[in-house]
């Protein structure tokens, strides 16, 4: 763990050196993520969207012929979430309303009447072992996370803090849908706070993922791992897109 997270931070001080990007740059960068955090984010729910024909969804709002609206509906939910994502990047913390805020821009062409709302019915996570939160706990247990973040990110490396955050949201799954969606937006607002770019869990580890997230209930010490290697090749992918 402690030498993927030195190559983190020579690759930050890296990064740092090249700053500030011209405007050019910068909006190339983020529009090359926002394609591929959002095909990744929504790949592994099930999306049937590729990545080219989440671009096209995106960029040229085009529907794909023979894919469902909704897998449609959450390319372009994502993205308005994305924007919002990359607007509290310039803050110095996350509130419960900045949460209701990215559910309800990702969710609301879904279902508008759940969009921002907490769930009001149990649920349970497929596969998973523990159980959630009842609806009537989780105004108290988003108070209390939200409450514990300054902390968590003191005593922790941003990478261990995002990763760490993304695993008590996960626990509490306080939507009724798209909790792992928002759980990478918030991941990645708080690794951009810090100065990172976006990162991107690929499809290809969507096993891997979930079973770290089971494991983290007792030990995160993957799950954070995982999310590193993550940081790690979008750093790499940045460095990359600025020698072009």
């Amino acid at each position: 763990m402690k030498n993927i997270l030195n190559k983190i931070d020579e690759a930050q001080a890296k990064i740092d050196g090249m700053r500030p990007f011209s405007s050019t740059m910068s909006h190339q960068v983020k529009e090359y993520f926002r394609i591929g955090f959002t095909y990744a984010s929504n790949a592994l729910e099930g999306n049937s969207l590729t990545i080219s024909e989440t671009r096209v969804v995106i960029e040229d709002g085009l529907t794909v012929a023979g894919k469902p609206l909704k897998d449609h509906y959450e390319a372009t939910g994502h993205s308005d979430a994305f924007d919002h994502m990359y607007a509290l990047a310039k803050g110095d913390g996350i509130t419960e309303k900045d949460v209701r805020k990215l559910h309800s821009l990702f969710y609301h062409r879904v279902n508008e009447k759940d969009a921002g709302i907490y769930r009001t019915e149990p649920a349970i996570i497929t596969g998973s072992q523990y159980p959630l939160p009842a609806p009537e706990a989780l105004p108290e247990r988003m108070r209390k996370f939200i409450n514990n973040l300054p902390g968590l990110k003191k005593n922790n490396h941003p990478v261990v803090y995002a990763a760490r955050l993304h695993k008590e949201f996960v626990f509490i799954h306080p939507f009724i849908d798209g909790n792992g969606r928002v759980a990478r937006l918030l991941t990645n607002v708080a690794l951009m706070q810090a100065g990172y770019v976006v990162a991107i869990i690929p499809p290809l580890k969507r096993s891997e993922y979930i079973s770290t997230l089971e494991k983290s209930h007792a030990d995160d010490s993957d799950l954070i791992e995982l999310f590193a290697l993550c940081v790690y090749e979008t750093q790499k992918d940045l460095v990359r897109m600025t020698k072009m």
